[in-house]
């Protein structure tokens, strides 16, 4: 089922803190349900916490899982971007794909360890994008919008009213731009939320100063620790392992960065400094919740003896909720105490409205109160154990069409529900045509089916990956005379697409000036969505005096799903643009859409819809390279380079399992591993020796950058010696225009068969390099030096020996962005590294 990713603000469920005079599940006791207690435990305390990073997998699992699972307090996490500056170990989406991917990984990880979620980067391609690795806290908040980031934070801050705040990072020079800038904004937010002058529009919107009571950071020892946290030693009783285990379950959930590390049960401690609090900062800690009310007895007790009603009724709701938690794990008692625990905290709430009391603490009490019932629905929701499904007939729709969805709910507890209503909610645009609702008393065992007819509005939204779901059902039902409901998603992701999707092949043009081909194939991919069929007319606009021609110009579907191609013919002027765009459309019924559909289907994950503009962009260059030269490529799945150079029409060849561990690897004058291929490729580790044989024989092998994590053996791996930069985090140089200074200028790799010049070195995408090596046998040459801003320069960007007859390169400069990107100087530069073979003194 597809969850519901909020934004700015997150759906309230999910709470708790252990407070030591309630009943915890026995450790000997066998007979745990994880769900209920997961949704019981919450109602132990009014106690909540608020954990802030900048990447979808910076929370600090361990911390959190603790804290919430053990301890029961509410827990959020904050997530500054979606990370679609990072790497992709799962597949090649890159940019707002990976976003997604990493958005979802992030639901996923938020739920094991019962977190509410916010993400400041509310749309594709949001001020808030991550732009790749940073060093500088200025340069970050410079390319977010500070005021557009620290707006959003503060807003999170004073809807969710966390009482202990937790950055996961330090700010500290060997730490990403990115941590540090989140951590920047962390601390200033402790004044900066408490204070009304501070974006004031707030407070115009209803939403109130929030005073967090305790900012903590990791301490930068044990010993400057004002408390520390022990999370590995402990197995929870009822999850069946340590809290750190349980957070490296969340961690696993981000695949596409290659998370997760099986732990064994041993003592692990995390230290925290505690940065700023309200009240004095002691010199040492007994807990992290020192100084804060754990539950409403605690809020009750404080009271002064003039609030004495209001201090009863606290303390009757804090029964309320106690007896619920002492029904686990019966859920059937459960279920009762959580509805008579409604009733109490209506009846307080009601009681605390009518009072003349502080604004502040009664503001205070009602959203701690209105927290309560989020918890106690929620809780009602497990216990009742009504199990409900939402099938939709085809999830895949298009404006105008109609499908059919059946909502089943089976009781499939020991409770009999009353009232049992199903519905259907849909956008105002959309219709309902028909409509079957079901009122009755559910048995244990028994089901009821709604069947509902809907028809997509004709202007209805496209999907969107960061929206709530378009369709949803709610699901009503009593409890001695206590209503409850809640909102369930479709089994399966419902998205509205365009009737005919369109995708641009290749989706980069690369012209060389010296060669201008009198045509251009491009392909145009169509995919039908329409449930049934259709007739489309593809088109491509091209720049003016441009001529275009298609191989068909109308396409005929019959089904769903289909999809087609057309083969456009481009035939370009003599002076080609330095840069151009080729636009796509198709014209289905009268309507035109522009959007190509990537479909993001991972087991771990929803499955989501990436909908962008379908064109291809261009730019024209100069490219010398010689038609004798044949490439083979061993591709890692994580770049595309070998097709963007086959699209120049360099002869590369994608070399497939068979041939690199039996074929004869002389007939390529270069190989070429792509990026972290020793990860990518299961069987480059056991043969390592084909590929230093072959370059031994005379080949040319060019090996781009790897981290120490994708099996590389410093000492086996290359010819010599050659270990790479760790942390990773100080071996990169991360400014795309930093200064680079050629050392060589007069060899071949510079020379041949492009001169290249400082101008090849211009408009880089992202960075110029990571992972740069470390240390490395004198048997290899330096070519080039470059560094961040204030930093010592890196030499090892290309380096380069010889072994037996041939020739092995290193090379951890970032040629694939730049060759995927189109930058010309990548190009030119790259293929003088893979022509070096052919070059003749």
């Amino acid at each position: 089922m597809r969850k519901q990713l909020m934004v700015v603000l997150a759906v309230l469920l999910t709470f708790s803190l252990f407070h030591p005079t309630l009943n915890s599940p026995s450790a000997e006791s066998s007979d745990h349900d994880e769900e209920l207690w997961k949704v019981v435990k919450p109602l132990s305390t009014t106690t909540s916490f608020l954990n802030t990073g900048a990447h979808p997998d910076d929370e600090r699992s361990h911390v959190v899982a603790k804290m919430s699972l053990k301890d029961g307090v509410r827990s959020g996490l904050v997530s500054a971007n979606r990370g679609e500056g990072g790497q992709n170990v799962i597949g090649q989406e890159l940019g707002n794909g990976l976003g997604i991917i990493r958005s979802e990984e992030l639901i996923e990880a938020s739920k094991v360890l019962n977190t509410d979620l916010f993400i400041l980067s509310e749309d594709i391609d949001d001020d808030i994008y991550d732009f790749g690795f940073s060093k500088s806290i200025e340069e970050t908040l410079e390319e977010w919008g500070e005021e557009v980031v620290y707006e959003r934070f503060i807003r999170v801050i004073r809807q969710y009213r966390p009482e202990i705040v937790f950055t996961s990072f330090r700010n500290v020079e060997s730490q990403h731009g990115h941590h540090r800038a989140m951590t920047v904004l962390t601390e200033r937010a402790f004044e900066d939320a408490a204070d009304p002058s501070v974006f004031p529009e707030h407070l115009e919107e209803g939403i109130e100063p929030w005073q967090i009571k305790k900012y903590y950071q990791p301490a930068a020892s044990q010993e400057e620790a004002h408390i520390s946290l022990e999370v590995g030693n402990e197995i929870d009783p009822v999850y069946g392992m340590t809290y750190a285990q349980l957070g490296e379950e969340s961690r696993y959930l981000h695949k596409s960065q290659g998370m997760g590390n099986d732990l064994p049960v041993e003592e692990n401690y995390f230290h925290f400094e505690l940065v700023k609090s309200v009240n004095a900062i002691p010199d040492a800690e007994e807990s992290i919740y020192d100084g804060i009310d754990r539950n409403f007895a605690d809020t009750a007790r404080r009271l002064n003896k003039s609030d004495n009603q209001i201090r009863g009724a606290l303390k009757s709701v804090q029964r309320a909720l106690d007896q619920v938690i002492d029904k686990y794990p019966s859920r059937e008692q459960v279920l009762v105490s959580a509805h008579e625990a409604i009733d109490e905290v209506e009846r307080t709430k009601d009681r605390i409205e009518s009072k003349n009391i502080d604004p502040e603490l009664k503001d205070d009490l009602l959203f701690k109160l209105a927290m309560k019932n989020e918890q106690l629905y929620e809780v009602s929701k497990v216990a009742s154990s009504l199990e409900v499904e939402v099938e939709v007939d085809n999830n895949q729709l298009v404006r105008g069409a109609d499908t059919t969805v059946a909502v089943q709910a089976t009781n499939d507890g020991s409770t009999t529900l009353t009232d049992v209503n199903l519905q259907l909610n849909i956008p105002d645009d959309w219709a309902l045509t028909s409509e079957e609702n079901n009122q009755i008393e559910l048995k244990p065992g028994e089901s009821i089916t709604a069947t509902f007819d809907v028809e997509v509005g004709y202007d209805a939204e496209f999907f969107h990956p960061y929206h709530p779901a378009q369709l949803t059902a709610s699901v009503g039902y009593q409890v001695e005379d206590t209503e409850a409901a809640f909102v369930i998603e479709p089994t399966e992701t419902v998205a509205v697409l365009p009737d005919v999707s369109i995708e641009v092949t290749p989706d980069q043009v690369s012209i060389n000036d010296l060669d201008i081909p009198e045509e251009i194939e491009l392909e145009v991919h169509l995919t039908n969505y329409v449930n049934g069929p259709s007739t489309a007319l593809p088109s491509l606009q091209v720049p003016e005096s441009w001529e275009v021609d298609a191989s068909e110009n109308e396409v005929n579907f019959t089904e769903q799903g289909e999809t087609k191609t057309v083969t456009f013919t481009i035939s370009p002027d003599d002076d080609a643009l330095e840069t151009f765009t080729v636009e796509g459309s198709v014209d289905v019924n009268g309507h035109t859409f522009e959007q190509t559909v990537q479909k993001i289907d991972y087991d771990h994950i929803n499955t989501s819809y990436y909908l962008f503009d379908a064109e291809s962009s261009g730019k024209s260059f100069p490219l010398q390279f010689s038609e004798q030269l044949k490439v083979g490529y061993i591709e890692s799945g994580f770049d595309q380079i070998p097709d963007y150079l086959q699209n120049m029409e360099i002869n590369v060849e994608k070399v497939e399992d068979e041939q690199f561990t039996d074929g004869d690897l002389s007939e390529y004058d270069t190989i070429v591993l792509g990026i972290r291929a020793y990860r990518g490729r299961e069987n480059l580790v056991e043969h390592n020796d084909r590929l230093l044989d072959y370059v031994e024989q005379g080949g040319h092998l060019v090996v781009q950058y790897h981290n120490p994590n994708d099996f590389w053996d410093k000492d086996g791996s290359a010819p010599y010696m050659l270990e790479i930069g760790w942390p990773s985090i100080e071996w990169r140089v991360t400014d795309r225009n930093a200064e680079v200074t050629v050392e060589q200028p007069d060899h071949a790799l510079f020379n041949y068969p492009n001169e290249i010049g400082e101008s090849d070195w211009d408009d880089w995408v992202q960075e110029r390099g990571l992972y740069f090596p470390m240390n490395w046998d004198d048997r290899y040459e330096t070519f080039v030096s470059m560094a961040d801003p204030g930093e010592d320069p890196f030499t090892g960007g290309i380096l380069m020996t010889e072994y037996g007859e041939g020739t092995y390169m290193f090379t951890n400069l970032v040629w694939y962005r730049q060759i995927q990107g189109q930058v010309p100087g990548g190009y030119r530069i790259f293929t003088n590294i893979i022509s070096y073979p052919l070059y003749e003194e």
